[in-house]
């Protein structure tokens, strides 16, 4: 029987090995020549993880330049306990040469405590290829806020974007002057006006004018303020398939669900995919005319329980087929109540476009590994062993009671 070598390969071939290999296997693999080591090198730099500024300084002046090519998706942490030591400008200097030569990365993750200089926004510019960015401000925003007019330039400057997560952005007092002082005193960032005029957006860096990015298909937004009048207004040049409208924790529920309409009457009209953190009132039937091409809804665990009936309702004009909802493990009971309450809608108007489409619902416990998923038929109580009597006790009442709705439907 013929053999082939491992030498008489083709660099095709054996790049190809190499790529079927895990990150263990591939180190392991690198040790056993200097050809190795050089087939290794694009899988053991193709994805990156720096947690703390030692970690990122560490890389840039460790790692040889040309390796750096090699990044697709680079996660960085930088947690308020360093930046706590570090200025702004030293963290911004060391990722500004991290960006300058991963220049062909993919995917970015910046988790950091506080904000950045604005001369790392020309470093962006140059990432031909990144289109997935997720900016987050891990530290307290009253002590180290990130500015939005820094984040939106950043997002506005990269020219394939199309898939963005914020959390934790602060308001800028530019865009939000009536912030300034009054109750409930959210934080606002000051001093931020040293940004340059962006190509596109100009001087007008405020949250809204993130849907003037033509690329951007994904929008998730967290644990930020979403108070501005000109979501409202602001032409959406991008088309929107998902979308995550989070809350603020200095807002009560009521101005926060007028923060969520707002938006969802402007944008809802391309989303397929949405996901609440408010809820929504169900008198407002616009909202619903508004999200035509939804089909699948999440509730996030930062929902307001008692209005989740109320919401479903705000939404059956939408065709949603896939309901997915998280709560804490203590809420589940109390979750169950509100399901039954809508699906006593449900029994009431078997015409609206949400009770003829909707085909799964899962329930998600935050504290939990594992799911509990339900199809409009059952409601699978693999997890509800595991819990409390009266929670297991009320995800079986509200398994019973979908399947009493399906014989209903025939």
């Amino acid at each position: 029987m013929h053999t082939t070598s491992w030498d008489s390969l083709p660099a095709e071939m054996k790049y190809s090995v190499v790529e079927l290999l895990d990150l263990k296997n591939t180190a392991s693999f690198a040790k056993s020549s200097r050809e190795t080591y050089a087939l290794s090198i694009p899988t053991m730099f193709r994805d990156i993880k720096l947690t703390g500024y030692e970690a990122l300084q560490s890389f840039v002046t460790s790692v040889p330049p040309m390796h750096c090519c090699y990044v697709r998706t680079l996660h960085i942490t930088i947690p308020e306990s360093a930046t706590g030591l570090l200025s702004c400008g030293q963290v911004t200097n060391t990722l500004t040469h991290l960006l300058g030569r991963c220049f062909q990365i993919e995917e970015l993750s910046l988790h950091i405590a506080g904000s950045l200089k604005p001369c790392i926004i020309p470093s962006f510019r140059n990432l031909q290829s990144l289109w997935k960015l997720s900016i987050s401000n891990c530290g307290r925003e009253d002590i180290t806020p990130l500015s939005e007019r820094l984040v939106v330039s950043i997002a506005a400057s990269l020219p394939c974007l199309s898939d963005l997560t914020i959390d934790g952005i602060s308001r800028s007092a530019i865009h939000a002057p009536e912030l300034l002082g009054s109750y409930p005193f959210i934080p606002v960032v000051a001093g931020d006006d040293d940004l340059p005029a962006h190509p596109l957006l100009g001087f007008d860096l405020s949250l809204p004018s993130l849907l003037r990015i033509p690329t951007l298909r994904v929008l998730r937004m967290r644990e930020t303020h979403m108070g501005d009048q000109r979501w409202c207004s602001t032409p959406a040049l991008c088309r929107l398939d998902v979308l995550e409208v989070g809350s603020s924790c200095y807002e009560s529920p009521d101005s926060n669900r007028v923060f969520a309409e707002r938006i969802l009457q402007n944008i809802g009209n391309s989303v397929e995919e949405l996901s609440l953190s408010s809820s929504l009132a169900s008198a407002l039937s616009p909202v619903g005319g508004a999200l035509p091409s939804l089909r699948q809804l999440r509730i996030t665990k930062l929902f307001p329980l008692e209005y989740l009936a109320e919401t479903l309702s705000a939404l059956s004009h939408s065709p949603i087929e896939l309901l997915s909802i998280e709560c804490h493990e203590d809420d589940i009971e109390d979750m169950c109540y509100a399901l039954e309450d809508f699906l006593n809608l449900c029994a009431e108007h078997r015409r609206e476009p949400i009770y003829c489409h909707l085909k799964h619902i899962s329930l998600q416990p935050v504290a939990e590994t594992s799911s509990v998923s339900s199809s409009a038929a059952k409601l699978n109580t693999a997890v509800a062993d595991s819990l409390s009597g009266d929670a297991a006790m009320a995800i079986q009442r509200v398994q019973q009671y979908l399947q009493d709705i399906r014989f209903s439907r025939k």
